[in-house]
């Protein structure tokens, strides 16, 4: 189970890494049609619709990657005072119960809208340009297989930690500012003034 923990982690860490640049190129995107649009008076009829693209495929392919990193958001007001033995069996149901289904009926459903898709060479009717779209609709198919390879990762988590007891921490490689910062203030100054 470790392994292929380390193996689904280490997968989604590379989609994760690799799709997130895709937030400069939209960056970019983006800010050359404001130029072209506001101060040349030229506007471009793909802009938009790339950027969409550009942006649900960052938000479908780092879904699996936030999941890895437990960073998806969660009710846990009570969950936090449970046991971690009860918390493991809670998640491994609601990932059983709810998660896995989802999953696959992303999968299945994209797959169908995809196929079709790339049957006709769809393209989008939001600009002149007709820019195509049926490799977008590839990444519901992927997002769909990422977040199952995941979801099964995370259910051998659960699985150890009703064993163990203890969680298997979740790879850290980026932190939120707010938890920099309690960290700062919380953790003991090696400044002469502040003892």
């Amino acid at each position: 189970m470790l392994g292929y923990i380390k193996f689904a982690d280490a997968l989604s860490a590379a989609f994760g890494k690799v799709f997130g640049w895709l937030i400069v190129l939209m960056t970019f995107g983006v800010s050359y049609e404001v130029f072209v649009r506001y101060v040349l008076g030229s506007p471009t009829p793909w802009a938009l619709d790339i950027s969409f693209i550009m942006y649900g495929t960052l938000f479908m392919l780092g879904g699996a990657y936030t999941l890895s990193r437990g960073g998806h958001v969660r009710g846990d007001f009570l969950y936090r005072l449970w046991p971690v033995r009860v918390q493991a069996a809670v998640d491994g149901l609601l990932y059983i119960i709810f998660f896995f289904p989802g999953v696959l009926a992303l999968v299945f459903a994209g797959w169908k809208y995809a196929s079709r898709s790339w049957q006709y060479g769809e393209v989008s009717v939001n600009s002149p340009a007709g820019v195509p779209i049926y490799q977008f609709k590839t990444v519901i198919v992927a997002a769909g297989i990422l977040l199952a390879i995941q979801g099964l990762a995370q259910l051998f988590r659960c699985i150890l930690a009703m064993r163990d007891g203890v969680w298997l921490a979740a790879a850290e490689d980026v932190e939120e500012t707010e938890a920099l910062l309690i960290k700062q203030m919380t953790a003991p100054s090696d400044h002469p003034d502040m003892k």
